[in-house]
């Protein structure tokens, strides 16, 4: 098996090359990358298992064959799963069209193989005109093509939000309701439920299904079983869990997982 430098080997800001690559394998143990930041912007492609990426005001969760962008600059954190590969793409902030927030996006077969080409040629830069920087180019002018998709979770840093996120996320079978969380909160419920709608746009169910949906979809594509994922979320039956997944993804769990990994791309409905 090919041997993929560590990640804190390697840094992105050394090259002027338009775009510049690396493949991650991560084995036996979930792995995260501390809050960092670097001029480049970067792509965070999930080739198999999933990773998540948490910026200021949002989780982001990447599946198989879909990527996170991350504007350069922007303070961000990853976790991957136990068996996920990865493929970062990094490139100068200044030569390709994306937002300058982050985003989710859905890669094409041809833009995954040409990001994973990149990757592996050699990395010392041949000027501009040579072969990697002709490659970088076209590639970042298909990546710029790619449509976007919202997969993501918002999170401010407000304090009662970012507690709640907090806890949920260790605990997603919690089902207190929202007058039960406000008295944890030292609030009134009252007070919670505008809170949550005035930070987030959402209101406090579509904003902890939302929560649900993204570990549901992690799980999932890091191997996890339905039924073990159903339970973890705290629902009453398997088939509860289904219907939740399906209304909100338009597929049923393996369905959905299978779309997206052989053609990229999905979206939650925010």
């Amino acid at each position: 098996m090919q041997q993929y430098p560590l990640i804190s080997e390697f840094d992105p800001d050394t090259t002027r090359c338009p775009a510049t690559a690396r493949r991650l394998h991560f084995n036996e143990h979930e792995t995260e990358i501390p809050m960092h930041r670097h001029r480049k912007s970067q792509l965070v492609l999930a080739l198999h298992g999933a990773v998540t990426c948490q910026v200021a005001d949002a989780l982001w969760i990447v599946p198989p064959q879909c990527g996170v962008w991350i504007p350069g600059g922007m303070p961000h954190s990853n976790r991957a799963t136990a068996n996920a590969r990865l493929c970062y793409l990094f490139t100068e902030p200044d030569v390709i069209a994306l937002p300058q927030q982050c985003c989710t996006l859905s890669i094409s077969p041809m833009v995954r193989e040409m990001i994973l080409h990149l990757a592996d040629v050699p990395h010392d830069d041949d000027g501009v005109g040579g072969h990697v920087d002709r490659l970088a180019r076209v590639l970042l002018d298909e990546l710029a093509l790619m449509p976007m998709e919202r997969l993501s979770l918002p999170v401010t840093d407000h304090a009662k939000i970012r507690e709640m996120a907090d806890a949920l996320h260790a605990n997603p079978a919690d089902r207190s309701t929202v007058a039960q969380w406000a008295k944890r909160l030292a609030m009134s419920e009252r007070s919670l439920a505008r809170l949550v709608v005035a930070e987030t746009g959402l209101s406090f169910g579509r904003w902890r299904q939302q929560l649900h949906l993204l570990i549901a979809v992690r799980e999932l594509a890091s191997g996890v079983t339905v039924q073990q994922v159903s339970a973890d979320l705290g629902y009453e039956s398997v088939t509860a869990f289904i219907t939740m997944f399906k209304k909100a993804l338009g597929k049923p769990p393996a369905k959905y997982l299978s779309s997206v990994s052989q053609n990229g791309g999905s979206a939650i409905v925010m």
